[in-house]
């Protein structure tokens, strides 16, 4: 499996699709109705669908994988429990995929899908475009059951854990999604992978010629090893560039909240800027969970 995509709604669509077109670096695939959607350069359908409506929401973040690899997945998730919409045999949407929506345990949205339509071509890589949706990262107050649910009904395996944060993989990427601590389930921020380095500083020096500086970065993490540049759209989600992200096998020992210690009051390996708390809090309000994505199983 992989994650593929995440899938937005908000009343200000046409605002967010030109920023991530540019200065951001994505092209723009179509429109269905309501619904934009957006690539990187990889062999994917989309990476990023916008779609207008009155309130800020998050949609779903969608993997994808075989039919076989999904049908476990649906199978687990309805001997769960897990609150779940019924098997659709055909989404609306570029590769037209097949699937189902899910909530985890406190309403995060995820949709589980088998593409049917070939991928179209990668794009050529570059400095400027990313490359594909790295990682997105939940808010949650209770970081074990979530992590529970990934593993064990997602199919998902535990990468790091430090003292607030757990990454999760499904392929070779160290982590594709993460559950941060925090008082309130919501977005924390969605990561966009670059070609290297450079990239991710040529990223921050083009948005900060179109009036957009970084609320954290450049630094690299520890999980994961990525570099790292984290900004606030205009559509109030924070977003991140990223690059040279750990590839893991299942020889990986998972890291404990012992060993991701940073000396010196660092949060991370390079400690060259600090954080804007402040930003990077209130952009952790902006996309609650849509309720209406799945349909509740009696």
């Amino acid at each position: 499996m992989h994650l593929r995509s995440i899938e937005f709604q908000m009343p200000d669509r046409a605002e967010a699709v030109a920023f991530l077109k540019a200065p951001w670096g994505m092209s723009e695939v179509e429109t269905r109705g309501a619904t934009t959607y957006l690539r990187g350069t990889a062999a994917q359908h989309y990476s990023v669908a916008i779609t207008e409506g009155a309130e800020r929401a998050l949609l779903s973040a969608t993997v994808t994988g075989s039919r076989e690899e999904i049908d476990a997945v649906y199978r687990r998730v309805q001997k769960a429990g897990l609150r779940h919409g019924a098997w659709i045999d055909r989404f609306d949407e570029p590769g037209e995929s097949a699937g189902f929506h899910v909530l985890g345990l406190e309403g995060e949205p995820y949709r589980f899908v088998v593409e049917a339509a070939a991928a179209p071509a990668a794009l050529p890589v570059d400095r400027t475009h990313p490359i594909r949706l790295a990682h997105v990262v939940f808010n949650t107050q209770d970081r074990e059951a979530a992590v529970r649910t990934m593993t064990d009904v997602f199919g998902f395996k535990l990468s790091d854990r430090t003292g607030y944060m757990s990454f999760l993989r499904c392929d070779d990427l160290h982590h594709v999604i993460a559950y941060a601590d925090s008082k309130r389930p919501t977005l924390n921020h969605v990561a966009f992978e670059m070609q290297d380095t450079d990239a991710v500083l040529r990223g921050m020096g083009r948005l900060k010629d179109a009036g957009w500086g970084t609320v954290w970065g450049p630094g690299r993490h520890g999980p994961g090893d990525n570099v790292f540049a984290y900004f606030v759209g205009p559509f109030g989600a924070c977003i991140e560039y990223t690059a040279e992200i750990q590839r893991v096998d299942d020889s990986y020992v998972t890291g404990t909240p012992e060993f991701w210690k940073f000396p010196n009051g660092r949060n991370d390996q390079w400690g060259i800027f600090s954080r804007d708390m402040e930003a990077m809090a209130a952009s952790g309000t902006t996309f609650p969970f849509h309720p209406l994505t799945v349909a509740s199983v009696a």
